[in-house]
């Protein structure tokens, strides 16, 4: 048995690619200690590991702290995590082994822990993979036509930081991308490469192991049994910009008089009373277990999550997809290529317009026969059990 540190931090996104993993691993036989947000600790603790955690407040405070204009900026802000996260995980592991260490790609800084701990490391990775030159790319991009007196603080708040890291903590960081990306020797990536961005370009230490899926904790006032045989068109913003009033009622104007089913999730923060009446077809839910929904759905309206969109089209389901922030309008470039689905913008929507979108998506078979073929690509890559089949290839390289 090795022992295994997980480092992640928070946000469904990433946290729930890794349950699968972290079932699979403890079932051959590792031990996991996973560092997250307090958040994360039931599920955590269901799926087998150890779970100890960082302060969320304090993380979330610092990485705003860096800006939120610039790519660099956030850059920064995620190398100011690392006197919450860094002094936090050594004191909690302090005098204990561990053999590798699997760290999120973005958050948490793994990359940073692993040179560190002087640990054999892999990557988890929840959004596309990102290259150095793609990342350079779109870092230049950032600060195209922007006035140097705003650029060069920038740049010098990551070298002050870079340089006090590697100071403090003996961690050495050459590039933002680094910061940012937190490549390794081994990337588990849970997507297929045909739906990857330039897929063909990456090398093998990239392991494309498609969506890591699991079944979700049900709730008892969701009734699954009342949508047998109805045609069901779900809608869902995710779990984070999912205050959308205005949209949510949207909704019941586009799809009131249908003989659809419209099963809505409409997330913790919006009260359900203050959607007013609602059309009688409408199941509208807090909280809706949304890999349950989609096995019974022939639409699924999203705001394209990398895993609401990966666990659509793993069942199949063709795609109305409302890009909201960070990589969800690329995700919805993806959908859109495979002919999977469609995207629409949210800031231009009306209740016609995204009746038209679904009435076009749900009457042309090419849509669902895509998300069918890409759903099949997604089910054969092998999700987290492949992705234990690649980390155990590599930690036998170790011969741990």
């Amino acid at each position: 048995m090795a022992r295994v540190l997980f480092i992640n931090a928070g946000s469904e996104g990433h946290i729930n690619p890794t349950i699968g993993v972290v079932q699979e691993l403890i079932s051959r036989g590792e031990e996991v200690v996973y560092f997250c947000i307090e958040a994360f600790r039931e599920r955590l603790e269901k799926a087998g590991a150890i779970v100890k955690t960082f302060d969320d407040q304090k993380f979330i405070k610092a990485f705003i702290s860096g800006g939120r204009s610039y790519l660099l900026e956030r850059v920064n802000g995620l190398l100011l995590t690392a006197d919450i996260v860094i002094p936090s995980v050594l004191e909690q592991i302090q005098g204990e082994h561990f053999d590798y260490i699997i760290h999120d790609s973005m958050f948490g800084c793994g990359r940073l822990l692993a040179d560190i701990l002087k640990l054999p490391a892999i990557s988890s990775c929840s959004t596309f993979a990102q290259s150095k030159q793609s990342f350079d790319r779109i870092m230049e991009q950032s600060f195209s036509d922007v006035p140097e007196d705003v650029t060069i603080p920038i740049k010098d708040e990551f070298q002050n930081l870079t340089a006090r890291i590697q100071q403090k903590y003996g961690a050495e960081i050459l590039s933002p991308y680094e910061a940012f990306c937190n490549p390794a020797p081994l990337t588990i990536v849970y997507t297929a490469r045909a739906f990857q961005p330039d897929g063909e370009t990456f090398d093998p230490s990239y392991k494309f192991v498609g969506p890591s899926i699991t079944p979700r904790s049900m709730q008892e006032d969701f009734d699954l049994t009342g949508m047998q045989g109805k045609s069901i068109i779900y809608i869902s913003l995710g779990t984070v910009m999912n205050q959308a009033l205005d949209f949510y009622k949207l909704c019941f104007e586009a799809f009131g008089n249908t003989d659809h089913t419209i099963v809505m999730s409409i997330g913790s923060k919006t009260p359900i009373s203050d959607l007013g009446d609602f059309p009688n077809h409408f199941i509208v839910k807090n909280y809706v277990p949304q890999t349950e929904v989609l096995k019974h759905a022939k639409l699924f309206i999203t705001h394209g999550g990398m895993n609401s969109a990966h666990e659509g089209l793993y069942y199949g389901v063709p795609l109305i997809v409302i890009p909201l922030s960070a990589d969800q309008p690329v995700i919805a470039g993806q959908v859109a290529g495979i002919g999977a689905g469609i995207t629409l913008q949210m800031q231009s929507l009306t209740a016609r317009q995204l009746r038209e979108a679904a009435d076009l998506v749900l009457s042309r078979p090419s849509f669902k026969q895509a998300a069918a073929n890409i759903g099949e690509f997604f089910r054969k890559s092998g999700g987290y059990r492949q992705a234990v089949n690649d980390i155990f290839e590599f930690r036998d390289q170790y011969r741990i």
